[in-house]
């Protein structure tokens, strides 16, 4: 089974590889979003010398966490999103006909390589990060250094294939599902602390955007919450992760057997 999928993917990569000065600018050219989305942060630093009560360096840290886990589930899973377009033209169809199953084959299938370039500026970003923070490293900083960008980007795929599932119910789901996806890689890359009330707790706690990179960042820099909370959540990341995947899990599979067919 597992040979089957990876037949696929190399299929895949052959196919969007052949023109290959168009596959290299156009994997440079989505590189460049890393830089805006790191920007967009730090251009708050030219009018103040700290942010929510955090200084460059370590909002700069948060920031690098959350564009790495948000370019991680992008490049496994940010295809879900083309499920409307499956679900439209009936392509979908042909996949559930299929012995496979239909997750796997829309992840291969539609996988996008040139999303490549984007996962290796982020994780260069994030090393410049780690290493400007002053990082106290200890084993267990440097297990939580992994851990943490995998556990965003698990979380982020959790909520890409989630909300992508809306697709069952309501087509034109993309800016619903953008929304949650898009807007929560923005909402991760400011401290906790810029937002208050109602807002934090919906999408901070309730959808678990403060465990892709506050709190693994405070953990990691060996600092005290100022919002009061507990050591032991700066590295909660990979259990929140965990659930969110099996919840989309459950999503997608109620999507699934909800779907009747187009018709086609």
């Amino acid at each position: 089974m597992v040979e089957t999928y990876l037949h696929l993917l190399r299929a895949t990569v052959r196919a969007q590889s052949q023109y290959r000065l168009s596959f290299a600018v156009d994997a440079v050219g989505t590189s460049f979003g890393v830089l805006l989305d790191v920007v967009s942060v730090l251009v708050f630093f030219r009018v103040t010398r700290s942010l929510a009560g955090f200084p460059f360096r370590e909002a700069f840290l948060m920031a690098s966490l959350a564009t790495f886990g948000f370019a991680l589930a992008d490049l496994v899973a940010g295809n879900v999103d083309l499920l409307r377009f499956n679900v439209r033209t009936g392509r979908l169809d042909a996949l559930l006909v299929r012995p496979l199953g239909v997750l796997p084959q829309l992840l291969v299938l539609d996988f996008a390589p040139r999303r490549l370039g984007r996962v290796v500026e982020s994780l260069v970003v994030y090393a410049v990060g780690l290493g400007y923070a002053g990082v106290g490293w200890s084993p267990a900083r440097a297990l939580l250094a992994v851990l943490a960008p995998l556990s965003g980007g698990v979380l982020y795929g959790a909520l890409f294939v989630a909300f992508g599932s809306v697709a069952f119910w309501w087509i034109e789901s993309a800016e619903f599902a953008n929304g949650f996806t898009y807007g929560g890689r923005d909402f991760a890359a400011y401290p906790l602390t810029v937002y208050s009330g109602l807002f934090r707790r919906l999408f901070g706690y309730g959808l678990g955007f403060a465990f892709v990179s506050y709190y693994p960042a405070l953990a990691l820099l060996g600092r005290a919450d100022p919002l009061h909370g507990p050591d032991w959540l700066g590295w909660c990341a990979p259990l929140v992760a965990i659930a969110a995947a099996l919840a989309a899990g459950g999503v997608w599979r109620l999507g699934v057997r909800h779907y009747r067919s187009t018709g086609s």
